[in-house]
C-alpha cells in the first residue's frame, strides 16, 4: 500500500500579485499589436528616423529611397502602412508626396509599453 503525502493549502491571495494599473483591454491590444507590426520592419523604422531627423520633421518621398537602397515603389509601400498607421501624415505636393510625423503618434505607443 502506498502513502499518500498531502501539502499544505497556500492561501490564493498570496501567490497572486495584485495589479498595480490597468491592464490593456482586448481593443488596445489589438490596436498596439497593430502599431507593432507596422513599426517591426527596419526599413520603416529607418524611414520614421529619417523623416524626424528631416528639417521640419518633413520628407518628400523624392528623398527617402536613396538613403534606404530601396526603389520609389517600394519606399512608397512601406510609407503607405506607416501613414495608415497613423504615424505619418501625407501631403501632395504636385507630383511629389511629403511626409510628416503625426504628433503624438510614436508618444502614444510609448505610453502603452512604459510601466508605471
Amino acid at each position: 500500500m502506498s502513502t499518500v503525502t498531502l501539502l499544505p493549502v497556500i492561501d490564493a491571495a498570496a501567490c497572486c500579485a495584485p495589479l498595480t494599473r490597468e491592464a490593456l483591454d482586448a481593443q488596445q491590444a489589438d490596436d498596439l499589436a497593430r502599431s507593432l507590426k507596422a513599426l517591426a520592419d527596419p526599413t520603416r523604422l529607418r524611414l520614421i528616423s529619417i523623416v524626424a531627423a528631416s528639417e521640419g520633421e518633413e520628407a518628400c518621398v523624392c528623398d527617402l529611397t536613396e538613403p534606404v537602397g530601396l526603389s520609389q515603389p517600394t519606399v512608397s509601400h512601406h510609407l503607405k502602412i506607416l501613414t495608415e498607421a497613423g504615424f505619418l501624415s501625407r501631403t501632395q505636393r504636385g507630383t511629389w508626396a511629403y511626409f510628416r510625423l503625426v504628433p503624438g503618434a510614436l508618444d502614444a505607443v510609448a505610453r502603452l509599453l512604459v510601466t508605471a
